[in-house]
């Protein structure tokens, strides 16, 4: 026996012609309906009530669709599909919508087979995962880390494969390990990179219904790139998230011609960026903490942090810290070896260099840009530019835009002119 449909809708439209209408079509099909006017009745309603499918309307009074829905979403709330509406709607708004997780978009007038056909399909096809919930508490517990979790919740509420950039040693690995279902397989592509390129579907049947780990991408062969990207298309059906991280710019890499430019562009719809320890340093005393209890192996003779003298966790707290987590975890690693003679110039002779941040430096331009024309340096720059700005912004397009200073509708044009796309099916969605 087959599990029932569920059907409470909540109707959100500050038009009550509308709002009656579809009330009363809805209504007779059998489904039971809520209503709300505008954003604030909607999110009181969802505070009280999980509903089985949201007709979102775009342009209201006090806070537009889209913005509630980007609301949702950051919350954990976005657990039913959203059918956005919209008499005067634009593709961009509509592609904003769904990368966000908006199951479809429908412009009003609505024609009533399609506003059926639409409602039964985003109810039986269940089009917007149950949010999976993830703790990167091995990184560290500050506001930038539990961003990052919200971002990585976000990517995989809409079933895209993630992407974890930043610098060595922030976390990839400990970050990916958090991602992964509980119970599931968990297959690194680490030692079996060849098989990217000879038999890639093998690895997706091994990690089926589980996560496949594809570790610094950038330095894979072209061969392996290509098998990477055949892969995109067959997660799905096999239950598969697909987690890849790299440390290195991938924008320059392309640039360069050494990695495969569509391939980072399908994957930077799902680009999380992991904050640097610099950037986070109310993490580093309980790291710190952490990290001595692991080198003594929780000898509970060893002097704890509070043991610490003051100078010494003054400059573990402000260094630089280029190797990140690796490197506090190294250092605290030798700060037990001498235990009762840590000091201040002990830690600093260890710090080195690190201890200090260095000089501000111009952002890295490679060889090969002096070896191109000026138009195809200048394209290659501005590829480099915003695939960056979309991963640091987690492909919000509000945000990349209001960094870049462009109007919205000009960053679509200079983002397809590029070539650059957060998401084929996402388009097709929207389209």
């Amino acid at each position: 026996m087959s599990a029932p449909v569920a059907r409470d809708i909540l109707v959100v439209d500050d038009e009550v012609g509308i709002r009656e209408l579809l009330s009363e079509i809805l209504q007779d099909e059998g489904y039971r309906v809520a209503v709300a006017e505008n954003a604030g009745q909607a999110r009181a309603y969802r505070v009280r009530a999980e509903p089985s499918l949201v007709l979102l309307d775009i342009w209201m009074p006090d806070t537009d669709g889209v913005t509630l829905l980007r609301e949702w979403a950051a919350a954990g709330q976005l657990t039913m599909p959203v059918v956005m509406m919209s008499g005067h709607g634009t593709i961009e708004t509509a592609v904003e919508a769904t990368r966000i997780g908006a199951f479809d978009f429908l412009e009003k007038p609505i024609g009533l087979a399609k506003l059926l056909a639409t409602i039964a399909r985003a109810l039986k096809n269940g089009a917007v995962r149950q949010p999976r919930r993830v703790s990167f508490a091995a990184l560290g517990a500050s506001a930038a880390v539990r961003e990052a979790e919200r971002a990585v919740e976000q990517v995989l509420a809409v079933g895209k494969p993630l992407l974890l950039l930043g610098e060595p040693g922030t976390g990839h690995d400990a970050a990916a390990r958090a991602v992964a279902a509980s119970g599931m397989p968990f297959v690194p592509v680490s030692g079996n990179a060849a098989r990217l390129s000879t038999n890639p579907m093998s690895l997706v049947e091994e990690a089926r219904e589980g996560t496949l780990y594809a570790a610094e991408i950038g330095q894979y062969s072209k061969a392996e790139q290509k098998g990477l990207a055949f892969l995109l298309g067959k997660l799905e059906k096999h239950g598969v998230t697909l987690v890849c991280t790299s440390s290195e710019a991938l924008g320059n890499l392309a640039a360069e011609g050494r990695f495969d430019a569509a391939l980072l562009s399908q994957l930077s719809a799902g680009a999380v960026m992991l904050p640097p320890l610099r950037a986070r340093r109310d993490d580093i005393p309980p790291l710190i903490e952490r990290f001595w209890r692991e080198a003594t192996r929780g000898d509970p003779s060893a002097p704890l942090l509070a043991a610490l003298p003051p100078p010494a966790l003054a400059l573990l707290t402000g260094a630089h810290w280029p190797g990140n987590l690796d490197h506090l975890a190294g250092v605290v690693a030798n700060l037990a070896l001498v235990r009762a003679e840590i000091s201040a110039d002990h830690v600093r002779r260890l710090l080195g260099e690190s201890a200090q941040a260095p000089q501000a430096v111009a952002p890295e331009i490679t060889a090969r840009f002096f070896d191109l024309p000026l138009r195809e340096a200048r394209e290659a720059f501005e590829r480099i530019y915003f695939e960056q700005l979309l991963g640091r912004e987690q492909s919000n397009m509000s945000r990349v835009a209001d960094k870049a200073g462009l109007e919205r509708t000009h960053l679509y044009r200079k983002l397809k002119q590029l070539s650059i796309r957060f998401s084929r099916r996402t388009e097709e969605s929207g389209s």
